[in-house]
């Protein structure tokens, strides 16, 4: 039934015309910045630590999680429709996408070393007696008990950080791969992160305007008297260079000024490059990785050795608390997916090409849509099959043609010599 001009007039909308939403007429505050967004420690925050957090979460978070069903021989069958797989890959909750969760959890587990994935609403049916995840969100372990956790979770309703207690067994708690070489107070990173915070401090001191200068005297300094008349005589220049316009004094024929113009030197450069270089190589990571230079190779074994471990961890906690043993039963789990075509540049596509469809391992609208091209609609594009080899209901075919052939051409042969 069509809607009457008074009905849509009641139900229209304008973002413009008007300013609150419908229901919400007013905030008890706001923010300038986004209250949600992950926050690194402020020991991290200011070295080249986050470059590399940011870029390890960021490759990881590009790898597909989803929750499958699996057939009888536990092979991937297909993906279920599910709140968990909505979650990881289309909404997390109203403020992240699927993607942005992923890489969230990323990049605390890497900063705190342990994390929770929390459910913040699940619906639950009462027929079915079955959970569906509908939000979730990345909380900071604060406390730890024998059954429960105690985390600082973002509330979405309030736009406040809240602590909650909940059990273990309701909350996917991640630990980092890789904690003894990045969050132990003793390891590789954290002793790099402190030399990094002394080369600030050192820094600091050369930039703040010092002058670092010896003014010496006409006569010895050795009693308190003296001592006291060279005080005052070091306080008269200072006030005369900070009173100055241009920073300039006046001292006596008989006293010399000599500038430190250089600070000692000390091996704490030399410790923060061996450092880094050992970060590095206990990470999986070079330089080439950083700046985007890296061949397959090494590319290869950076996600082999630094990003599978990472995103396995998820997926293993993700399996253990979100799927039950009746689920789980049933064929159901979780998986991670990479694209092995991303590192392949444009020169092997069309290798790569003819030797998945000629092995039968890809159909060529699967290989088509992975390189963006549409679907063909031949039905022939859609089978499993090695176009180079001819079919036996196709040689039949083609035999059956040139015997028909023939027959016709000697039946006209006999028919004009009758």
């Amino acid at each position: 039934m069509a809607q009457s001009i008074g009905s849509r007039l009641k139900r229209a909308w304008n973002a413009f015309t008007n300013r609150d939403p419908p229901g919400r007429s007013y905030y008890d505050g706001g923010y300038s910045y986004r209250p949600d967004r992950v926050r690194l420690n402020r020991g991290n925050d200011r070295t080249i630590l986050t470059a590399i957090y940011t870029r390890i979460a960021m490759d990881a978070a590009s790898i597909t999680i989803n929750h499958v069903r699996l057939d009888e021989n536990n092979r991937f069958d297909e993906v279920v429709d599910s709140g968990l797989n909505s979650c990881l890959n289309l909404s997390g909750n109203k403020d992240q996408t699927g993607r942005a969760l992923r890489y969230d959890l990323f990049l605390s587990v890497l900063d705190e070393g342990v994390v929770g994935l929390v459910p913040v609403d699940i619906d639950i049916d009462p027929e079915m007696g079955e959970a569906k995840i509908e939000s979730m969100r990345v909380g900071k372990i604060k406390e730890w008990y024998p059954d429960d956790v105690r985390l600082e979770v973002y509330n979405d309703r309030t736009g406040q950080r809240e602590e909650i207690t909940l059990p273990k067994s309701q909350v996917a708690i991640v630990e980092n791969p890789f904690y003894a070489v990045m969050n132990e107070p003793n390891g590789t990173i954290q002793r790099l992160i402190r030399k990094l915070n002394l080369m600030d401090v050192i820094d600091e001191q050369v930039g703040s305007g010092k002058l670092d200068m010896i003014i010496q005297l006409p006569y010895v300094v050795r009693s308190e008297q003296q001592k006291q008349r060279a005080d005052e005589r070091r306080a008269e220049v200072e006030r005369q260079l900070s009173g100055s316009k241009y920073g300039i004094a006046y001292i006596d024929g008989t006293e010399h000024v000599t500038q430190l113009n250089r600070s000692l030197e000390n091996n704490l450069l030399k410790t923060v490059e061996y450092l880094t270089n050992m970060a590095y190589s206990q990470l999986g990571i070079t330089p080439d990785i950083m700046n985007g230079t890296a061949n397959d190779t090494v590319m290869t074994n950076y996600e082999n050795r630094t990003i599978e471990p990472l995103v396995a961890a998820v997926v293993d906690e993700l399996k253990r608390k979100f799927l039950t043993e009746e689920a789980r039963a049933k064929g159901e789990s979780v998986m991670y997916f990479r694209d092995p075509f991303k590192l392949a540049p444009v020169s092997m596509v069309s290798e790569m090409a003819d030797k998945f469809t000629r092995n039968e391992i890809m159909t060529s609208n699967e290989f088509r849509q992975v390189i963006g091209m549409k679907p063909s609609k031949d039905p022939k594009a859609d089978r499993l099959e090695n176009s180079n080899i001819s079919r036996p209901n196709e040689e039949d075919g083609v035999q059956k043609t040139i015997t028909a052939g023939k027959e016709a051409v000697e039946r006209s042969i006999a028919n004009q010599n009758g």
